[in-house]
């Protein structure tokens, strides 16, 4: 970091990227301001409701900040996707973005730069298709969220923000998220491919994360941007090094039916789904990866 702004604003901080952002900010003596549902418990929440009429009843606390990042959203896979949980997904993420863009619009001073989070899940279910940030969005629930979240962060640049959509592949990290909940699986020799294992994956480690977002913290990025190293690999190819990282063997596949049978269409949207997006901003921009390749992923990470 070098121009990174002296006040950040977070929404949803609490999950794996967005904790780790502001432990980051503070190391660099950043003040970390958070947006928070419940009662303050120090000076750097601030309480909000992203469903009121007026989401921050006070937002002078909030003057001077340099730039605000939103990480906001229901997890797509705690509940199986039944009507109500597919809208509660799609409006945790569009209602608390224009709820913090009507906030940033109540400022005086509004920050230069707003990062929003996005998936590669807009992408769509596109086999090997080497997919940029030029590519077309794809089809499918999770495709058609990004897109409905997108249009809504875009709506900051008409108060003159620079707005950046954090597109993000699967975050790995060992203490939080899906290589978590893996881990034990591996561990006892009970890991395998999903399917065919021949989708692709995207993936970033959580340390690259974090500096490839601090990167456009300072760059002139604007729009979208792939948080993905650029070796994406297939789940098989997944499936192997995590095993031989481990030291286990991984001979028990999940075939797609009972993936399906499972998960129903979560299987179908997020385990199955082939997605092969490559970073072209972020390198275009002189960004570096630490740990640009699988291999040497994990074996930093376990």
């Amino acid at each position: 970091m070098t121009t990174t702004p002296g006040k950040i604003l977070f929404s949803g901080a609490t999950g794996t990227i967005g904790s780790a952002l502001v432990r980051a900010a503070e190391a660099e003596r950043i003040q970390a301001v958070q947006l928070v549902r419940h009662q303050p418990a120090s000076s750097s929440e601030i309480q909000w409701n992203p469903d009121a009429a007026v989401p921050v009843s006070d937002p002078a606390p909030l003057e001077g900040i340099g730039a605000a990042i939103h990480l906001s959203g229901a997890n797509l896979s705690s509940h199986r996707w039944t009507a109500d949980y597919k809208r509660q997904i799609l409006e945790s993420r569009v209602n608390s973005t224009r709820a913090l863009v009507n906030t940033l619009r109540s400022l005086k001073q509004r920050p230069p730069v707003f990062l929003c989070a996005s998936a590669t899940g807009i992408y769509g279910n596109r086999g090997d298709e080497v997919l940029t940030e030029e590519s077309n969005p794809g089809r499918g629930f999770i495709a058609d969220t990004c897109i409905a979240w997108e249009a809504e962060a875009a709506q900051a640049r008409a108060l003159g923000i620079r707005v950046v959509h954090l597109r993000f592949g699967v975050v790995l990290s060992r203490e939080r998220g899906a290589l978590r909940h893996m881990l034990p699986l591996f561990r006892l020799g009970l890991g395998g491919n999903l399917g065919s294992g021949r989708q692709w994956m995207n993936w970033i480690v959580l340390s690259d994360a974090v500096r490839a977002i601090f990167h456009l913290v300072d760059s002139t990025i604007d729009g979208p941007a792939n948080l993905v190293t650029p070796n994406p690999v297939t789940n098989a190819e997944f499936t192997r090094v995590l095993s031989h990282a481990l030291h286990r063997p991984a001979i028990m596949p999940a075939p797609a039916f009972a993936l399906g049978l499972a998960f129903g269409e979560i299987a179908d949207e997020v385990l199955l789904a082939s997605t092969r997006a490559v970073p072209d901003r972020l390198l275009g921009s002189a960004f570096t990866f630490e740990l640009p390749d699988i291999a040497s992923a994990l074996k930093a990470i376990l």
